[in-house]
């Protein structure tokens, strides 16, 4: 199989297209927003039923490692409260300054979290607030739209329950606005973990039978990196290399959630992964978060039987819906979404902060570079030098703010900890807004999580 090379990030669901690597790859006609009905799959709805199946090794080497709600989309019907709007309104103004101190400020407390307000909205959404958990865009009062639109973080999905977060996420809503009837789920991805001793690109696109009209294989430095299948309609599937993703990533966390299943790192391990869009649900009726956690199995089985199945392509018979299902595509099929769940992630905290380690290469690298350039062989000599080069320099750039270098380097640090959700920079924040952020906003949020 020819191969062109795609980030793995890509064919894990990245914000832009990858490039398909073959030719083949290339779709016939153009995709639909719906599902296609090639010859021999039928229409029918997802079952209420389906096979259950333990998490243990099975004879071809299957090894289930983990189920997930990988990423989740809320919708909450309502409108932001004058108070909301008005400080939003301001925050959103100063996280678009060049005034550090202005900027720093651009930040929306809410309990335990420290959101950064961007300086930009999201289409129909003027305002958004972000941290690692989540990801919330605001519309307007007396707008026909939701008041918020929430991404919640596949890492904080791996930390709680998808009911839980629901549960939060009213709470840190109610301190915006009014919460008006029930929220509805926009888009959820159902995603297996697991292991195989099956080569993955082992076989030709046409062994997929199925309903889309899109599929692709992607590679990444002459290696196989995974599949996409439908993506852009209202359900989509990825089967990719979980480890060559978390490479380009950084997500490691998810390492600790294999281990208990039997995981030995060097082993590789695929993800498979649905996303379900808000079209699909409506029509099957399920709209509510709870109606759809309900209904995972069924959706599971859908997917895995009506709308896609890899299978052995029999050349003597040419109906493709008699072909014979995949043993690995078996083993996927049949996975109980309504078994005990897994261990939930421990570590976790609100903030995006770099790891100690990427720091520590830019740091490397910078010193380095300045001991290449003036041929300096003392670590300690270029670590002096290098440092009174930064402080001349900083020095007179925070000269011309009228500032002194630890005043101007201060600043610094409070921009960095809006942007890591690391501190409250209270100093920055509008007068009318500090005492209710750090006070009256905490109290009031802790009330409503315990409603």
């Amino acid at each position: 199989m020819s191969s062109k090379s795609s980030p793995a990030s890509r064919v894990a669901g990245g914000v832009n297209d990858p490039k398909p690597t073959d030719r083949d790859s290339l779709r016939d006609a153009p995709a639909a927003l719906c599902e296609s009905r090639p010859e021999g799959i039928s229409g029918a709805p997802p079952s209420n039923t389906a096979p259950h199946n333990s998490n243990t090794a099975l004879p071809d080497g299957f090894k289930l490692l983990r189920l997930a709600v990988d990423s989740l989309y809320l919708s909450f019907p309502g409108e932001l409260n004058d108070a909301s709007f008005s400080a939003l309104q301001k925050l959103k103004i100063n996280a678009q300054s060049e005034n550090l101190e202005q900027l720093a400020s651009a930040q929306y407390p809410i309990g335990s979290h420290i959101f950064e307000v961007k300086d930009r909205g999201a289409g129909l959404f003027p305002f958004v607030l972000v941290d690692n958990a989540y990801r919330i865009q605001l519309s307007r009062p007396g707008k026909k739209l939701p008041m918020a639109y929430v991404q919640v973080s596949a890492h904080y999905l791996a930390h709680k329950t998808p009911r839980n977060i629901q549960e939060e996420l009213h709470a840190l809503l109610l301190e915006l606005g009014d919460l008006e009837g029930h929220n509805t789920v926009s888009r959820i991805d159902l995603a297996a973990d697991f292991s195989t001793p099956v080569v993955m690109d082992s076989w030709h696109r046409s062994a997929w039978v199925t309903r889309a009209m899109e599929i692709h294989n992607y590679a990444k430095d002459q290696q196989f990196t995974g599949w996409t299948i439908g993506m852009g309609g209202v359900i989509g599937c990825r089967l990719y290399n979980k480890i060559a993703e978390i490479i380009h990533s950084g997500k490691t966390w998810a390492m600790d959630l294999w281990l208990p299943m039997g995981w030995k790192p060097g082993e590789d391990v695929w993800r498979l992964e649905f996303e379900f869009k808000r079209d699909f649900l409506k029509e099957r009726g399920l709209g509510s978060l709870d109606s759809v956690l309900d209904s995972q199995n069924s959706l599971w089985r859908y997917a895995t039987t009506e709308w896609l199945r890899l299978t052995i392509p029999n050349e003597a018979d040419s109906t493709r819906s008699r072909w014979p299902t995949h043993h690995l595509w078996s083993s996927l099929a049949s996975v109980d979404w309504e078994g005990p769940p897994g261990v939930p992630l421990d570590k976790y905290n609100n903030t995006r902060t770099p790891t100690e380690i990427r720091l520590i290469t830019v740091v490397l690298g910078a010193l380095t570079s300045y001991m290449a350039m003036h041929k300096i062989d003392n670590r300690a000599e270029a670590i002096d030098q290098i440092l009174a080069k930064l402080y001349e320099h900083y020095s007179l750039v925070a000269s011309r703010k009228e500032l002194t270098f630890d005043e101007y380097l201060a600043q610094r640090v409070a921009v960095k900890g809006r942007e890591f959700n690391t501190a409250v920079n209270s100093p920055g924040l509008p007068d009318n807004l500090k005492q209710d952020f750090l006070d009256q906003g905490v109290d009031a949020y802790r009330r409503a999580s315990r409603g």
